[in-house]
């Protein structure tokens, strides 16, 4: 590898991180503005969305001219193709905190659903994987990557109690369907940024070891 590549590459995987310590910051605020019923920040993530989104152009834009002036092969390819891939992730993980936060605002205003308790442990947990799949990308970490994928299922067992929870509200009192439907959508795009960690995680596994592994789960079980 040359040093001008080496050098680009570092500075790209510099730029993802930054991106991505926003992206998580983004979700940290939006879970705790659903969970505080705090509007001011609910609107603090919807008035930063853009400029994730400009992140996201600069990093795209980096992957092309470093595809363009060094045309490389191998695992540097593979590490570009990640990055433009694991880009894209972020910019969605940041959308749907957004999304989030615009269910916030709804929530904030009476009738009060009581927010679920499994609702915190489902944060904890997508949060972890949003952060382990960031370091098993640093640190071209295929194991952690591959665990990153298992606990997917974690997260979708406790959006399938939520649901099941707030549903039971909702019939029991009709004046919860409103604040109801909204808490679910919020817990569905949590369960989303779920899978984009999960995305970031596959494409980790793909950048260490040249193995698509999506719609394989047996792939991902059979080398962990």
């Amino acid at each position: 590898m040359s040093k001008h590549l080496e050098r680009d590459l570092d500075n790209l995987q510099r730029d993802i991180l930054a991106q991505a310590s926003s992206v998580e910051d983004a979700i940290h605020k939006a879970i705790r503005s659903l969970q505080g019923r705090d509007a001011a920040l609910a609107q603090q993530v919807i008035d930063g969305d853009s400029e994730i989104d400009e992140e996201e152009n600069h990093v795209e834009e980096e992957c092309l001219k470093i595809l363009a002036l060094h045309q490389p092969v191998a695992v540097d390819l593979r590490r570009i193709s990640a990055a433009l891939m694991i880009n894209v992730d972020l910019e969605r993980m940041a959308d749907l905190a957004e999304d989030i936060a615009e269910r916030a605002l709804c929530l904030a205003r009476p009738p009060f659903i009581p927010i679920p308790e499994k609702l915190q442990r489902m944060t904890d947990l997508t949060t972890s994987m949003v952060h382990q799949s960031l370091d098993a990308f640093v640190n071209m970490d295929a194991h952690l990557a591959r665990r990153v994928c298992r606990l997917d299922d974690d997260v979708d067992n406790y959006n399938n109690a939520i649901i099941e929870e707030l549903i039971k509200a909702m019939q029991e009192s009709p004046e919860m369907v409103a604040p109801g439907l909204s808490l679910f959508s919020a817990t569905r795009h949590l369960e989303r940024i779920a899978d984009h960690a999960t995305n970031i995680a596959e494409n980790v596994i793909y950048l260490v070891e040249g193995e698509i592994v999506r719609h394989r789960p047996s792939a991902v079980i059979a080398a962990s």
